[in-house]
């Protein structure tokens, strides 16, 4: 079922997301969080932007929010999507419901453009958001650093409405 973030689903959350940080690229946070910092993230995402779970009665499978792509008042009709899940449920379609549903979300707050950072290569999320209709514009050479290695990063974007 996909359902709205709560505050107390911080746990499970950092649980997904810090194997991101301690054992992947996808993410350039170097150091892993702590429930109380992501119940703080929750609720300054979601004062303004959707954010959502997958949850099943083994707990949360994954997450998807938006978040504002930029400060600047030009940007206020764009956001930015983030989607984890668990490591060992990827390939399921996890991620294509909960896009779905953030997509969704997007039209109804009268988005216009939702745009995606990927660390590159991630063929997986990059199938995903191709899925959807999202095209590639731009690529960042060597951006990042970490785990001893320069990363791209490449960014996709959907006009919404």
């Amino acid at each position: 079922m996909i359902r709205p973030v709560r505050p107390e689903d911080a746990a499970a959350i950092c649980g997904i997301y810090n194997h991101y940080i301690k054992n992947t690229v996808i993410t350039f946070e170097e150091e892993p969080l702590y429930p109380s910092e992501m119940e703080r993230r929750i609720g300054a995402v979601t004062a303004k932007y959707p954010w959502f779970v997958r949850e099943e009665k083994g707990g949360i499978s994954g997450y998807a929010y938006l978040n504002a792509y930029r400060d600047r008042s030009a940007y206020r009709f764009a956001a930015e999507l983030s989607i984890y899940l668990k490591e060992d449920r990827q390939g399921e379609g996890i991620g294509t419901e909960l896009l779905e549903h953030l997509l969704e979300a997007a039209r109804k707050m009268k988005l216009h453009t939702v745009v995606s950072a990927v660390t590159l290569p991630n063929e997986r999320s990059v199938a995903l958001q191709e899925k959807f209709g999202f095209t590639r514009i731009a690529c960042f050479r060597e951006i990042g650093f970490k785990h001893g290695r320069w990363l791209d990063v490449g960014y996709w974007e959907l006009v919404v409405d």
